[in-house]
């Protein structure tokens, strides 16, 4: 079945069941064999389609999703070009992507020792770190006067070589001047401010998402634009006093959020409420 083409003779996307919510869509700023890439590349790195599957061919894929075969064959050679599949002349387009290996998972459960086991088992690259003027947002997070001298210093993580997140911490300067920077690429930073003395307690944090910027993209190697989960998270001394405060920038495909939930009875009605709290790296 050929697709229905515009007057330009562009590819038009009409709606196509069975894709699990996800179809190209020509009204997208998007190229269409972009999005196909995407939803594509979603299948592989979610193990919808594991290693050595064979997917369907050009012309299949031109027929499932309403455009022609040179949109579907420019998709394909983009995951070929990322590693993600091979492609060989009557045997079609094979998934090599092998994945990133066992998971490192903890439950929070509001005890923030357990963050530590994530800053033990992934590598670090310490990419800036100086004292500046705290910036409206850190300030008003660590509970200074905007412009007061804080610590800022901006990492990587990285696991089996692939960068995962993007770390930007402000802390007050009288307890960043505790340790120095090489210490922050072998030790994760709570354990750094226990050791100087600071008695760590809870912390606040919020999650939402946000896009990559071109220093993000370029740390985390990604295209500009990718969607990222964002963390903003403050955290606090047994007496209250805000020590730290964080935005983390994670890769969707690396990187979840995990959240058990128990159904409570009320006097008036249900509710759901949290039971664990946890993250997982895929």
């Amino acid at each position: 079945m050929q697709p229905p083409t515009g007057s330009g003779g562009q590819d038009i996307l009409l709606p196509v069941d069975g894709l699990g919510g996800k179809s190209a869509n020509a009204a997208l700023r998007s190229p269409l064999y972009h999005q196909i890439y995407l939803i594509l590349r979603d299948k592989i790195l979610s193990a919808e389609y594991p290693t050595g599957t064979v997917l369907p061919g050009e012309f299949d894929l031109a027929d499932q999703y309403r455009v022609s075969r040179i949109t579907v064959k420019r998709a394909l050679d983009e995951l070929a070009s990322d590693g993600l599949v091979t492609r060989e002349r009557g045997r079609g387009t094979t998934v090599t992507f092998e994945g990133k290996g066992p998971a490192i998972s903890a439950a929070v459960e509001g005890q923030l020792e357990d963050l530590l086991s994530m800053g033990y088992e992934t590598q670090v690259r310490l990419i800036d770190f100086a004292y500046v003027p705290a910036p409206p947002e850190a300030a008003a997070a660590l509970l200074c006067d905007m412009g007061a001298e804080v610590q800022r210093a901006v990492r990587t993580r990285s696991k089996d070589g692939t960068p995962f997140s993007h770390l930007t911490t402000y802390v007050p300067a009288d307890i960043g001047r505790s340790f120095a920077p090489e210490d922050m690429v072998g030790k994760p930073l709570l354990a750094l401010m226990e050791d100087a003395g600071v008695r760590v307690a809870s912390a606040s944090q919020t999650i939402t998402a946000t896009l990559a910027d071109h220093n993000v993209a370029a740390l985390l190697d990604l295209d500009v634009g990718s969607a990222l989960l964002k963390v903003s998270r403050t955290v606090f001394d047994v007496e209250g006093r805000p020590v730290e405060f964080i935005t983390a920038l994670y890769r969707p495909d690396s990187y979840c959020y995990q959240m058990s939930l128990s159904r409570v009875s009320g006097a008036g009605a249900n509710s759901w409420s949290p039971k664990t709290t946890g993250y997982k790296l895929a």
